[in-house]
């Protein structure tokens, strides 16, 4: 018996899941959002923190985009970084800690808050079809739920197995039930599966720790923030920012370690599943990198009001007394008592090469897969794979046209094209290194590449664009006065000797003298005399002052504001708020004048490279007749079915003289 009707069914509330059922419903569909427990939304099973290398330019795509992980983080910050500041602007990569509990709160109030998104509580056991068509999904408490399509965003619980030293049991997370019989199900339709495996470190009780014996991390000095949008964090509406500590292994907790690894499923084969490279467990890393005598760990606070942190860099799957004694040969650490151990989940994931560049499955129509279960790992990734899984269901409803993010567009559109076009070996992870064209695609600009096009698909309001459009309409009126107003050697020359430039012999137009190492901006106006830079100043102050003044007549806005903890926000000091806008568009003029030649040399790179998206191959077409491909290349394509010649060209194993072959058979 159908229980209930809907458009659109999402398994899973993580973090792929919260913003799919988001996206959706707010472009319009009738949404139900399926989890095995409401009160673990968006849970941050792993490191309490979201962004970091390349991680932090997603997120604030995401929000670009219209999504929720940048607001919700800002929400729930405990401290923030802006990592890589010393080297170029493409690098910069914020990251904020947060408070996990308040991190999963601010999520479900969203999800409850949103029209036309419900939320069911119970795991899903079978996805239901009519025919050959889908027809909806069954749960295991017997209620069936009818919807044209089924976005599966089931995380690490897929047959989920979690283990430490020799005892295993099922689970998605520790405390918490696998899920089972989708896969089976998936598979027999014609989904291919394999398994992988993550890990996580204990979580101790920073009481039972010497912090006097750790080096201190503190946040910057002057947080900035994930999301857009004009209205403070918590850090920055009055909390102070909590610090994370350095601390390192040493021999001693190396031969302690190693002493357990006859117990390790790593060693002994328990664990069959393929682990991530860049965030491997303890034991991995004394076995990759057996001549090191230490290894760097963080310990990070996961949130405002429990004395539980994260240790990041051991996750562990070893006995519990192998990780008892080591811990406590840490310095600092000698009286540790944990609230949870280290341990490993081994899960169910599906090749991404099934996928078309929405993320619906090629074999199954009308079912769209987001997150882990693509072979990713990170919430960061999860997220934004979740976000455009519902922006392109609901399209298809609509029968409108797809929308895909291409490579010199977004990080986003380099994961999925990553993801479909390649495939996965080991879990997942976006870093800076995987875009070719990263000074596109930098964290400051995400709005102006991004807010317009989720503006025209009806995610963004007009607030969202708006605030965009003044940002950019402030930055152009900053650099085209850069490039007019010249400063003369008497003015210049002081500020330049302060920082060990060369002094000026004859009058420089601000441009050219901050394209100078070293030089800001904002010092650059201080010496500037009055005139063109002061009327831009005045019009952009009055303009921020209109419109951050009254952010409450927006319904967006609105329902931020109420949030915890932005019910304290409301007289939230207004000026600070302009102020922040301003030296985002301050920071955003700057690196458009210091980078001009970069951007403009990348973007030209790209325009060329991305000419070859326009050559199209048919769906059908047979690759095994063009002789003059290697073998290999035929093998490849007839598998991946690349939709262009640009996404043949990123396929391991297609070399540049296919490529040759391939644009001469299809008539260029």
């Amino acid at each position: 018996m159908i229980t209930a009707t809907y458009d659109i069914i999402v398994i899973g509330a993580g973090h792929a899941g919260c913003e799919a059922a988001v996206a959706a419903a707010r472009l319009g569909s009738r949404v139900l959002l399926i989890t095995m427990d409401m009160n673990k939304t968006a849970q941050m099973s792993c490191n309490p923190a979201m962004g970091g290398i390349a991680k932090g330019q997603i997120v604030r795509e995401i929000d670009a985009l219209g999504g929720w992980s940048g607001v919700v983080t800002d929400a729930s910050t405990l401290q923030f970084r802006m990592l890589n500041r010393s080297k170029g602007p493409a690098m910069w990569s914020p990251r904020a800690q947060c408070d996990k509990m308040r991190f999963s709160l601010n999520w479900r109030y969203i999800l409850e808050s949103t029209c036309k998104l419900d939320i069911w509580q119970d795991f899903v056991t079978e996805i239901t079809f009519r025919e050959s068509n889908i027809s909806g999904v069954r749960v295991s408490m017997g209620a069936e739920f009818s919807a044209k399509i089924v976005i599966l965003t089931a995380g690490t619980f897929l047959n989920g197995r979690l283990f430490i030293g020799r005892e295993d049991a099922e689970g998605g997370r520790i405390g918490e039930l696998a899920s089972h019989g989708l896969t089976e199900q998936l598979v027999s339709l014609g989904l291919k599966s394999d398994r992988m495996k993550t890990g996580t470190p204990p979580r101790v009780d920073v009481r039972s720790i010497d912090l006097s014996k750790l080096e201190m991390q503190p946040g910057d000095e002057n947080p900035a923030r994930f999301s857009y949008l004009p209205y403070p964090t918590a850090i920055q509406n009055g909390h102070p920012q909590k610090n994370c500590y350095i601390v390192h292994t040493n021999p001693e907790v190396h031969a302690i370690l190693e002493s357990g690894f006859n117990d390790s499923p790593l060693f002994t084969g328990k664990i069959t599943g393929i682990g991530p490279r860049y965030c491997p467990s303890i034991e991995d890393k004394l076995r990759t990198f057996a001549g090191k005598d230490a290894h760097q760990l963080f310990l990070e606070p996961e949130g405002w009001d429990t004395y539980e942190y994260y240790l990041q860099g051991f996750s562990s799957s070893l006995p519990l007394d192998v990780q008892m004694r080591a811990l406590r040969a840490i310095k600092g650490f000698e009286n540790i008592r944990i609230f949870r151990p280290a341990y490993a989940v081994e899960y169910d994931f599906f090749d991404p090469t099934q996928l078309h560049a929405t993320l619906e499955s090629r074999v199954v129509e009308n079912l769209f897969l987001a997150g882990q279960v693509n072979g990713t790992t990170g919430y960061e990734e999860a997220a934004a794979q979740g976000l455009m899984a519902g922006i392109n269901a609901h399209l298809k409803l609509a029968e409108r046209d797809p929308f895909v993010l291409k490579r010199d567009e977004a990080y986003i559109g380099v994961l999925i094209d990553d993801l479909i076009t390649k495939g996965v070996d080991e879990p997942y992870r976006m870093f800076t290194s995987r875009a070719e064209y990263r000074i596109l695609l930098r964290q400051d600009d995400a709005d102006l590449r991004l807010t317009e096009k989720a503006y025209s698909l009806g995610l963004a309001d007009a607030y969202r664009y708006r605030v965009m459009q003044t940002k950019y309409e402030a930055v152009r009126a900053y650099t085209d006065a850069a490039e007019t107003v010249s400063v003369k050697p008497e003015n210049a020359n002081p500020y330049l000797e302060s920082i060990g430039s060369a002094p000026l012999t004859t009058s420089k137009k601000v441009s050219e003298i901050l394209t100078r190492p070293d030089t800001s901006i904002r010092d650059i106006l201080k010496i500037v005399p009055r005139g063109t830079f002061s009327e831009v100043d005045e019009r952009i102050q009055n303009q921020l002052q209109e419109e951050v003044g009254n952010p409450e007549q927006n319904s967006e806005i609105s329902q931020l504001l109420q949030m915890i903890p932005f019910r304290e926000n409301h007289t939230a000091d207004k000026a600070f708020i302009i102020q922040q806008q301003k030296d985002e568009i301050l920071e955003a003029a700057e690196i458009a004048i210091k980078y001009k030649g970069y951007i403009e040399r990348e973007r030209r790179l790209a325009d060329k490279i991305l000419r070859l998206e326009n050559v199209k191959i048919p769906d059908d077409f047979d690759f095994s007749k063009l002789t003059a491909l290697s073998i290999e290349c035929r093998i490849k394509l007839e598998r991946y079915r690349p939709k262009t010649i640009s996404q043949a060209s990123r396929i391991s194993g297609v070399s540049p003289a296919d490529i040759a072959v391939l644009l001469v058979y299809f008539g260029r």
